[in-house]
């Protein structure tokens, strides 16, 4: 039993950021990939054929990171406009929706890439490459990734996708806002455990019926610049070895002339889990010599060997590498035009009041009303309410995965609140979602030291609790976001610290496991140190 107690908790955040610079000297492109590609040595072709590509300094090349995510909405950025999860999304049935969807998600990638400054380097997810939308077909209910799709229904996904990848991309081909990337090319709909080992044995027409339609809508009206190869094999060969796929199918027969780029790892996984090629020199081989242009890892690494030993020639480095940098020319992100129309984006246009318009109208269109029984529905001002279940006050449900960061989120029970009222709306979290699934410890079980609902925090600008706080407030529940953004005005994002305090109420006698969940920001190393003291004794230390 753990009993009435007090509470205090503390978190800081620190992390750096770099920068390159760039000449651009040739007419288009492509002329000035080719041009590019030919003064590169051995080693830096197989350095920029990774999605952590570095700098170039003598050839003018920033560093840039190949991976960026736009699913429904700038994601691991910090603020962004957050539109509902893509199979909301596609409850709307609306593709003049999922135009102007792909359109802010873009236009605010670009905001954030101006504030970095064209010609510089762009570290992970704060790039132009988006590697959404996610159009695989979801019939599986065990996938828990189902989410990020359109659905089920293969003519519903491509015109959706279609709509998405135009308004990710924009109206110009040669200078696209944002390059968007179908993924995960093909039959990769879960379940989740095993992708990527399984080999996916469909029959041709359900090949062609089910999966290949909304890939090919994607590419052939959408004109998408990527697509994201799977991790799993199709027929025997993994996808991202796969010439039939990525040559034959994609290529030649859809006229692609974009890059391919794999999942993450998924190269690695031809030798380690599909055992289709004996080590990651053969690997890597196989999948350039099918057309996986970019690997999201460092399996390509071995190629330099590979080249070396006659495994591979190094003209199918190139042939790779152009493609790439072709994409990096168009997008202006290897020094900027001088008439550039995407310069004059600022940071103003991100999660800016119009955006959020647009985001209401989403979730409004996403929302499908089944039966209204006894027309119970709209609920009227004065209406008592009762709200249970623990996804009614989790921001975390809220957000979805592949999500950003909203500037004023809003949870079902702070919403009905709002409409009605806080003393008509009364809230238990009910059972939790699944036995050992950890939940935010709910705001009943809350309370500072005056008695007020929450816990005290005290916010300092250093790391060290030191002086007096820059802020003191009352949180009504311990469950934020703060990837990459400053928990309150006049905080430095990359360095602060927060103390909570108060009582810890139980609903009963029993057995409570108490956790501390502090997700830093994705793909980072290492974490913030917390502390949890219990009646003032440390439960967990700098943990």
């Amino acid at each position: 039993m753990m009993p009435v107690g007090a509470l205090a908790m503390t978190c800081a955040l620190g992390f750096a950021l770099v920068a390159g610079c760039v000449d651009a000297r040739t007419p288009d492109a492509h002329a000035r990939a080719v041009a590019l590609v030919a003064k590169m040595t051995l080693p830096e072709k197989v350095a920029q054929m990774q999605n952590d590509a570095p700098a170039i300094p003598h050839l003018g090349v920033p560093a840039y990171d190949w991976w960026s995510e736009g699913l429904h909405g700038i994601a691991r950025n910090g603020y962004a406009t957050v539109f509902p999860q893509a199979i909301g999304l596609a409850a709307s049935w609306d593709t003049s929706l999922l135009h102007a969807v792909g359109t802010v998600i873009s236009t605010e990638a670009r905001a954030k890439f101006n504030a970095s400054g064209s010609g510089r380097a762009h570290g992970l997810f704060q790039g132009l490459t988006l590697w959404s939308p996610n159009i695989n077909i979801f019939r599986d209910p065990r996938w828990g990734r189902g989410q990020e799709t359109y659905g089920e229904d293969p003519y519903l996904t491509g015109q959706l996708a279609v709509a998405f990848v135009r308004g990710i991309q924009g109206d110009d081909p040669q200078h696209p806002r944002a390059i968007a990337t179908p993924k995960h090319f093909v039959a990769h709909s879960g379940p989740e455990a095993g992708r990527d080992s399984f080999d996916v044995d469909v029959s041709p027409h359900d090949l062609e019926d089910t999966y290949l339609p909304a890939f090919r809508a994607a590419v052939v009206d959408g004109h998408a610049g990527s697509v994201m190869c799977a991790y799993n094999a199709l027929h025997g060969t993994p996808a991202c070895a796969n010439a039939g796929l990525l040559d034959t199918r994609l290529r030649k027969d859809w006229g692609f002339a974009g890059y391919v780029v794999s999942d993450c790892d998924a190269v690695g996984d031809i030798a380690s889990y599909h055992y289709f090629k004996p080590d990651d020199v053969q690997a890597s081989v196989a999948a350039v010599q099918a057309g996986t242009d970019l690997d999201c890892g460092h399996t390509y690494a071995s190629l330099a060997q590979a080249v070396r030993q006659g495994d591979i020639a190094e003209s199918a480095l190139d042939t790779a590498l152009v493609r790439l940098f072709t994409a990096r020319y168009r997008l202006g992100e290897l020094g900027g035009r001088s008439d550039d129309p995407y310069a004059r984006i600022g940071a103003d246009q991100i999660d800016s009041p119009a955006h959020r318009k647009l985001a209401l109208q989403a979730a409004l269109e996403s929302l499908v009303l089944l039966k209204n029984a006894h027309g119970t529905l709209p609920l009227h001002a004065g209406t008592r309410l009762a709200v249970i279940g623990p996804d009614a006050d989790a921001l975390e449900t809220l957000e979805a995965n592949y999500h950003g960061t909203a500037r004023h989120p809003v949870t079902p029970l702070q919403g009905l609140r709002a409409r009605f009222g806080a003393d008509h709306v009364a809230y238990a979290q009910g059972a939790p979602i699944a036995i050992g699934v950890p939940i935010p410890v709910p705001e009943t079980a809350l309370r500072t030291d005056g008695g007020a609902v929450g816990l005290t925090g005290a916010y300092y600008d250093n790391l060290d609790f030191s002086g007096t706080p820059k802020l003191a407030r009352t949180d009504r529940v311990i469950d934020f976001d703060w990837d990459r953004v400053a928990p309150a005005v006049g905080l430095d994002p990359d360095h602060y610290a927060v103390r909570w305090t108060g009582q810890l109420i139980p609903p009963g006698s029993g057995d409570y496991v108490l956790a501390v969940h502090v997700d830093r920001c994705f793909d980072c190393s290492g974490h913030d140190p917390v502390r949890l003291y219990v009646d003032g004794k440390p439960v967990i230390a700098d943990h």
